[in-house]
């Protein structure tokens, strides 16, 4: 059986929730959202993690995740900052103020992965189906193909990310006639109207959904040939004359420009799971409550960190 790894960006500063959601308490025993993706991601198979994380909060994350976590994974970390991965002698500007988002995230990580992996985030909790899922389509990759490379994600639809109490971030999909994703856009301001939602473009204008979109919520399946093509996407939007100290290379971005140059395929994996995630501080007791919920119904153990626990 072909080994798989699991890539988890941590590193987020959660502006919008004015905390550290990574290391948040959600279970009834004090188990972080990160927790309980680790325990869905170890019973599919998953045996090696990579944690991205920022060095300013390593203590506080190896004390909460992860060093429970390594006696059952083989655990990497990878720190993202802003010169992280930077072209030598590229000029960083004094008002850049945070590393370059999801995409820069996995570039840096290369030299820690060397299997087929998934990547998702620390702060979302993606549903029960998804990780075997995942899992089982990631051990059939090879390691290489003939072009173009293939790769997956897990499809949700809009209305089941959606928060009760401000705007969210969603990549926003079309998938083609064959089950393969068309085109992906980021949408950095989505947020409920109605039964459906509304998001701005790029003109500041309203556009109004009906919540059967198709979003990405990071959850991708990826070989190792995606680094290749990270390198050079990546140096190209360094060079771009229009991007801020704020802007992000996401990964949505990265993955539209290589399906529009016919360099990749990605396939869709549709899910019917509700993700709940930490967006707004007012978010928590829902997903307090969903875990509850899920708890209940056996989908999850009362104590994700038993003593003496077996996968």
């Amino acid at each position: 059986m072909q080994d798989i790894s699991l890539l988890v960006l941590a590193a987020g500063v959660g502006k919008r929730y004015k905390g550290l959601k990574q290391v948040d308490s959600i279970g009834p025993a004090g188990e972080t959202l990160l927790d309980y993706s680790l325990y869905g991601a170890i019973r599919a198979g998953f045996r090696r993690v990579v944690f991205v994380i920022r060095r300013e909060i390593e203590n506080v994350f190896r004390e909460t995740v992860g060093h429970y976590w390594e006696e059952y994974f083989d655990v990497k970390y990878v720190f993202q900052e802003i010169a992280a991965g930077i072209p030598h002698g590229f000029p960083i500007s004094a008002e850049r103020k945070k590393p370059w988002g999801t995409g820069h995230a996995v570039l840096i990580s290369r030299a820690a992965i060397a299997t087929p992996f998934s990547v998702i985030n620390a702060d979302d909790l993606y549903g029960p189906s998804g990780f075997a899922e995942m899992a089982g389509w990631l051990r059939d990759r090879p390691l290489h193909s003939p072009p173009p490379d293939e790769y997956c994600f897990m499809g949700y639809r809009l209305r089941n990310t959606l928060s009760d109490h401000g705007y969210v971030s969603r990549g926003v999909c079309r998938i083609d006639p064959d089950g393969f994703l068309a085109e992906v856009v980021e949408r950095l301001r989505i947020e409920k109207e109605g039964g459906g939602a509304r998001t701005l473009d790029e003109e500041g204008r309203w556009i109004h959904l009906s919540g059967d979109e198709v979003v990405s919520m990071n959850f991708w399946g990826f070989t190792p040939t995606l680094f290749a093509h990270l390198d050079k996407g990546f140096v190209d939007f360094l060079e771009r004359s229009d991007r801020g100290p704020e802007a992000e290379y996401f990964i949505p971005l990265a993955v539209n420009e290589l399906l529009r140059a016919g360099k990749i395929r990605v396939k869709h994996i549709p899910t019917g799971d509700r993700w709940f995630g930490l967006t707004h501080p007012e978010d928590l007791p829902l997903v307090r409550s969903h875990i509850r919920e899920l708890i209940n119904e056996g989908v999850y153990p009362e104590r994700i960190r038993a003593e003496g626990r077996s996968f």
